[in-house]
């Protein structure tokens, strides 16, 4: 059983509609790459998985929950940890009280996200306004782990950063995938990387799924024809 669940999704911003047919599944423990060129859909399911965006047709299940009519606070606490496009740090607040400000008791605490990102714990004093970008991207991820989510969505988590950063940030996932259980979508672009990491792949095509198979059968013909430019 699948522990999130989109089935035939449907949704619009007012009278223009961004989603036609979207369906995918996470399981329990599985990283799963949501993928497809710009503009196809990818942060509009995100939304609509929190309810950000309304679904109007299909159904969307978490762990058994339908979320369609839930406001996005519950959903987050059914166990859904959001790190959006563009971080969205709290940037008057230290790195410490960003940390802490949804903070649900589990697993993960200050030391422990501290020990996956060094610099966070170098820097809990400090206001997020004054961290670089790449900090500021760990301290997004280290706020949703904060939460304790059982489903981690990273939405474009290594946009942007510097190589070395985002080299940082994409071992930090492996480490995710690969010593906690944790189940992840991930928004990116880097082919290479999702590779190393994910399960299974969906891509997204005008607000449609247009393939979902393991990401080892994923094929330069596939690729080519839907995420080439």
């Amino acid at each position: 059983m699948s522990l999130l669940s989109l089935e035939h999704v449907t949704a619009s911003y007012g009278a223009s509609q961004a989603l036609f047919d979207v369906s995918l599944q996470v399981g329990a423990g599985e990283v799963v790459a949501l993928m497809g060129r710009n503009g196809m859909g990818k942060t509009t399911t995100i939304k609509t998985i929190l309810h950000m965006v309304s679904a109007t047709a299909g159904k969307v299940t978490f762990d058994g929950h339908d979320l369609r009519n839930l406001p996005s606070h519950k959903i987050a606490r059914l166990g859904i940890g959001l790190v959006p496009e563009g971080r969205r740090c709290f940037p008057n607040l230290s790195v410490e009280e960003n940390l802490i400000a949804a903070a649900r008791a589990g697993h993960w605490d200050l030391a422990r996200v501290s020990q996956l990102f060094p610099r966070l714990g170098e820097r809990s004093t400090q206001s997020a306004a004054s961290l670089s970008g790449g900090e500021q991207q760990m301290l997004a991820i280290g706020r949703a782990l904060m939460t304790n989510p059982r489903l981690l969505i990273l939405d474009e988590a290594t946009e942007g950063l510097a190589p070395i950063v985002r080299q940082e940030i994409w071992s930090a996932i492996a480490m995710l995938k690969h010593e906690t259980g944790l189940a992840i979508l991930v928004v990116d672009k880097s082919l290479k990387e999702l590779r190393q990491i994910a399960d299974q792949a969906v891509i997204l095509q005008r607000g449609t799924t247009v393939w979902q198979d393991k990401m080892v059968n994923l094929t330069a013909e596939t690729t080519d024809r839907y995420l080439g430019i």
